[in-house]
């Protein structure tokens, strides 16, 4: 065919995580520990409102923003629970999950030629926007720093192409969190720059030990940082795609216009949905961490058991060990442990070549379907041909 399509869209690829997750399809008997969504069912209330919503005809369109209503309960929310303050007609806007609230923002804001530092190994949906608006990802490594963004490095990559830098804490993949100290360092770094902060903390409701600590809560960033947020982790609604962005006014009256153009509103049901789990059904997340941090604690003392370095992690629900020690990609391990083992897990270089040498298993499952993954897991790495090629 002669005609042509744009260039940055032919070298985009399916992301890593999907690549592999796909491949269960010729693997029907495989233990699957890869997708990070939760398998608790939604609340009931939530589906109730959901289900009203569709009975009573709330089916049509919302503002473009979202219902005011909604509006009012997120920003009552980080209000009571992070101590933000944001204004819900003009400072909110409801998007189809937090992914649609990362696009609009990037979109928003990147020029060709601009650079986003992000913090690496990290999760895979945000380079390809990035690249697709004609901006640079710059990445931070911090696989030398037990996943830790580093203020100095942090420090030597900004640069006066530099637009934004971007967090993602609790992180997928490594389930790291940053106690107040490391979020205060970094921010003593960003301050000093003319830059924008995307602080994308959708699993700051699966936090386990301690505080979460939102960038957001910095008064002197106020005026150039976008709170990416949503309710598919902390309530279970992956599918209800309902996601959040709250920024400053001045910023946010463009952002809506990309959200207008891409998908006029979020799901309408899915709204009143969001408005009973953020009114009524704040202890949710606090369950399901309970099964998170049980699972998380048998799942980590396994892997020590069969010799895994391993990083614990603080939130989120994945954990990333090295598989450093065995002469194989992070590619070559999963692709063996899938056909060989018959346990599907995520290559870490699908968290970007920092996350080579790792590999991500995901513990939203069950603690049936974790006990019996990680015992095919053992019983593979003890067969003779995995032995030898131990380092």
């Amino acid at each position: 065919m002669s005609i042509t399509i744009n260039a940055r869209a032919q070298r985009l690829v399916i992301p890593g995580i999907r690549q592999f997750a796909n491949q269960l399809a010729y693997y029907p008997d495989a233990i699957n520990l890869t997708i990070g969504q939760p398998d608790f069912p939604t609340p009931e209330a939530v589906k109730e409102a959901g289900i009203k919503a569709i009975t009573s005809n709330q089916t049509g369109y919302s503002h473009n923003s979202g219902l005011l209503e909604l509006r009012i309960a997120i920003r009552d929310f980080f209000a009571d629970v992070y101590g933000l303050d944001y204004n819900p007609e003009t400072e909110v806007i409801v998007t189809n999950g937090a992914s649609e609230a990362i696009d609009a923002v990037f979109r928003t804001i990147l020029e060709e030629g601009d650079e986003v530092i992000l913090p690496a190994p990290l999760y895979s949906g945000y380079e390809p926007i990035i690249t697709m608006c004609g901006a640079k990802v710059v990445y931070l490594d911090t696989s030398v720093t037990q996943f830790r963004p580093s203020p100095d490095r942090l420090e030597d990559l900004i640069t006066d192409k530099t637009k934004a830098v971007l967090f993602n804490y609790p992180s997928n993949p490594t389930g790291v969190t940053l106690s107040k100290e490391e979020v205060d360092e970094l921010v003593d770094v960003i301050e000093k720059h003319d830059l924008f902060v995307i602080s994308d903390e959708i699993y700051s409701e699966n936090a386990f030990e301690g505080e979460h600590h939102s960038f957001a809560a910095y008064q002197n960033l106020k005026d150039r940082l976008f709170l990416i947020h949503g309710l598919s982790k902390s309530h279970s609604m992956t599918g209800w795609r309902i996601g959040f962005v709250l920024g400053p006014e001045s910023v946010m009256e463009h952002v809506v216009k990309i959200h207008i153009y891409n998908v006029v509103c979020a799901s309408v049901p899915g709204q009143y949905a969001a408005i009973e789990a953020l009114r009524n059904n704040r202890h949710v997340p606090a369950l399901m961490n309970v099964a998170y941090k049980k699972r998380r604690d048998f799942v980590y003392e396994r892997l020590m058991e069969m010799g895994f370095d391993v990083v614990l992690p603080k939130g989120a629900f994945y954990i990333f060990p090295s598989i450093k020690r065995y002469n194989l990609s992070s590619l070559e391990f999963a692709t063996r442990l899938l056909k060989e083992g018959g346990v599907a897990v995520v290559p870490g270089s699908a968290f970007t070549h920092y996350g080579e040498g790792y590999i991500r298993i995901s513990f939203a499952y069950s603690m049936d379907v974790l006990e019996k993954g990680l015992i095919r897991l053992e019983h593979w790495l003890n067969q003779e041909h995995m032995k030898e090629v131990i380092s």
